[in-house]
């Protein structure tokens, strides 16, 4: 049986490495060399799955906004960069209000 300080001490340790662990995903650039984007956020919205990512983990970086192309039936995710002006835009704006409810200005 462990002591009420030992179990905070191994509930504290379980936090620090959850709140470490990347939320990361590799895709590949047009060129084809992979790229490693770091998560956001994430919503839903008419059925289809969106990410907000950015290229850096920590401070300013460049936002990128994907779709998840996969079928249900499919073991893994597969994401495209969001290209088309209408739905980059739409999609822009729900994605700023989802991060200032978190403190977070997008631009």
């Amino acid at each position: 049986m462990r002591s009420s300080a030992a179990s905070d001490v191994y509930k504290r340790q379980m936090l620090d490495e959850l709140n470490n662990m990347e939320n990361s995903i590799t895709l590949r650039d047009e060129n084809g060399e992979e790229v490693k984007l770091y998560v956001l956020e994430e919503t839903k919205l008419n059925g289809e799955s969106y990410l907000l990512a950015s290229d850096t983990k920590d401070g300013d970086g460049e936002c990128y906004l994907l779709r998840d192309t996969s079928k249900p039936e499919d073991a893994e995710a597969a994401y495209e960069f969001v290209d088309d002006d209408g739905e980059l835009e739409y999609m822009s704006k729900v994605f700023a209000e989802l991060m200032s409810d978190l403190g977070v200005d997008i631009e």
